[in-house]
């Protein structure tokens, strides 16, 4: 297929005036990926913060996650699903699986803009896709998140209905993402440490996106440091079960399919989280 003339605009419309039937209709516009088409897309602006950049002055990578997390809340509580809405009803969203590729390092004091769309539903779950543009409309990051409903319990239960209304294709589907690994190597390395109260969220569990800090820290601290500004880079992650508030945890690491690996548990032998982060 050929390219457009240099300076021109794709209309995506036959220059015919005919349509594939041959009538005169013309082909809609393609939806632009960067604009809000709700309810089923948001697209929101954010800005690097002098305190999410690391020594190299790039973003750290957990705010990925942190963005694409307060987008979603943002995006349900337009479409009337707030936190009041699931208070009353003693529902919540705990992120279960995610899956991240760095495509390019965002610099300090960036500006960029995130979308969230949900893309699929399970009984219990759903999942959303989330992509990061800078201001000349490319591309940087995109995230899959997989998100699991609970009740005040903490017993995975099933998504209204009125959910449905979030995405486009009601009957879409998915299958959700899990990260296997194999046993930790003995020689693993290990970093041992203390939850903290800054790593809490309002639930009093440790926030899905400080996981990647703990994650990149282990790997820090078993001499690879360097992979944390391999370009392209992608992180699987998959939460297993909560680490909060007095919790001493251990980091281990070890090497896998070209990238590294992560299983990090309380020093019970409780698994809580296990990752790698790989090239796509």
């Amino acid at each position: 297929m050929s390219e457009p003339a240099a300076g021109a605009r794709s209309t995506g419309v036959d220059p015919t005036g005919l349509s594939p039937t041959g009538s005169s209709v013309p082909e809609p516009e393609p939806a632009d990926p960067q604009a809000d088409e709700l309810p089923y897309r948001m697209v929101r602006p954010y800005r690097v913060r002098f305190e999410e950049a690391t020594a190299a002055e790039t973003m750290r990578t957990a705010i990925y996650l942190a963005w694409a997390a307060d987008i979603a809340w943002q995006h349900s509580t337009a479409l009337v699903f707030g936190r009041d809405w699931y208070a009353a009803r003693d529902l919540f969203w705990l992120v279960r699986a995610v899956k991240l590729d760095v495509l390019r390092p965002i610099r300090t004091y960036e500006n960029v803009l995130v979308t969230t769309e949900v893309t699929g539903y399970r009984r219990i779950a759903a999942r959303r896709h989330s992509n990061v543009f800078d201001a000349s409309r490319g591309l940087l990051a995109r995230l899959e998140i997989d998100w699991v409903m609970i009740n005040e319990r903490g017993v995975p239960t099933r998504v209204p209905d009125q959910m449905r209304e979030f995405i486009a294709d009601r009957s879409a589907t998915f299958d959700m993402m899990k990260v296997s690994l194999p046993e930790t190597p003995p020689d693993a390395a290990e970093m041992a440490f203390g939850v903290r109260r800054r790593d809490l969220d309002p639930l009093d569990h440790v926030n899905n996106s400080v996981y990647i800090d703990y994650f990149e820290e282990a790997l820090e601290t078993a001499g690879q440091g360097s992979l944390l500004t391999m370009i392209p880079r992608r992180y699987e992650i998959d939460f297993v079960a909560s680490a909060g508030r007095g919790d001493r945890l251990l980091g281990r690491t070890w090497p896998l399919d070209g990238g590294r690996a992560c299983r990090l548990s309380r020093v019970d032998g409780t698994e809580i989280f296990r990752a790698k982060v790989t090239r796509p």
